[in-house]
C-alpha cells in the first residue's frame, strides 16, 4: 500500500484540503444543540488527537454528547463563544490552546463572562489547558525522538524524513525540531500523525497532560 493510500485510510472520516477547517467547524456546530459539553480546539489535528485519546481512554464522546469543536484558530474564540452563548447556561465548556495563544483565550473567555480567568490556573479551573508550544510538540516530546522515528519507519515516512534532515536549513538542528517541522510540513502528514502519535503515547502510557486533563474536565 502506498503512503497516499495509507494516509487516505488513516484519515477516513476527517475532512482535508481547502476549506476543511471551516467545514469541520460547521459540522461540529450543527451537533451543539444536542450536546452536553463542547471542547474547543484550534484545528482539525487537535480534534483528531483528542478524539483518538478519548477512544484510548475508553470514552465514547458521541454517546456522551460531547462535541469537539475545531474553531479555526485561537482568534476565532470570541466569535465561536458568542454563537454558543444562548446555550452557555447548560453547556459544559473546555478546551485546548497553544501557549502563545493563552492571552487570546483568556480575553475571549473573559469578554463573554465565562469566569474571570486572570491566570493559567484560572483557565484550568474553567477546563482550558495549554500545550507547549503546541499539541504536536507535546506529543513528540512524550513519544520521544526514537519513538517518533519508529512511527515514521512503520508508516513509510522515514526515508522522506532522512531526506528532510539533510536539507541545509535543517542539517544539524535538534532532532525534536526536525521531527516537528517534518510533521508540520504537510497538512495531510500533520493530520495523520495527530492520530498516530496519540496512539503511540497511549501505548507507552505517556499521554500529554493537556489531553488527559481536558478529557477529565468533560
Amino acid at each position: 500500500m502506498s503512503r497516499r493510500e495509507l494516509g487516505r485510510r488513516e484519515l477516513a472520516g476527517y475532512d482535508r484540503g481547502p476549506g476543511a477547517t471551516t467545514r469541520a467547524t460547521a459540522r461540529a456546530i450543527a451537533k451543539v444543540d444536542d450536546a452536553e459539553a463542547v471542547v474547543l480546539v484550534e484545528g482539525i489535528s487537535d480534534q483528531i488527537a483528542l478524539e483518538t485519546a478519548a477512544v484510548g481512554r475508553g470514552r465514547d464522546l458521541d454517546a456522551e454528547r460531547i462535541v469537539v469543536l475545531p474553531i479555526g484558530g485561537a482568534h476565532a474564540i470570541r466569535r465561536i463563544l458568542t454563537g454558543l452563548d444562548p446555550l452557555g447556561t447548560r453547556l459544559r465548556l473546555a478546551g485546548l490552546y497553544d501557549v502563545r495563544e493563552e492571552e487570546v483565550f483568556r480575553r475571549g473567555l473573559a469578554a463573554l463572562e465565562i469566569g474571570s480567568p486572570g491566570s493559567r490556573a484560572d483557565l484550568e479551573q474553567l477546563g482550558f489547558y495549554r500545550c507547549v508550544n503546541d499539541l504536536e510538540e507535546e506529543l513528540i516530546r512524550a513519544v520521544g525522538a526514537a519513538g517518533t522515528e519508529a512511527l515514521f519507519d512503520a508508516h513509510r515516512d522515514l526515508r522522506s524524513f532522512r531526506s528532510f534532515q539533510s536539507q541545509p536549513a535543517w542539517r544539524g538542528r535538534p532532532p525534536e525540531a526536525q521531527l516537528y517541522r517534518f510533521v508540520r510540513s504537510s497538512s495531510v502528514r500533520n493530520l495523520r500523525y495527530a492520530r498516530l502519535l496519540v496512539e503511540a503515547a497511549l501505548d507507552r502510557d505517556v499521554l500529554p497532560r493537556p489531553l488527559d486533563a481536558v478529557l477529565a474536565a468533560v
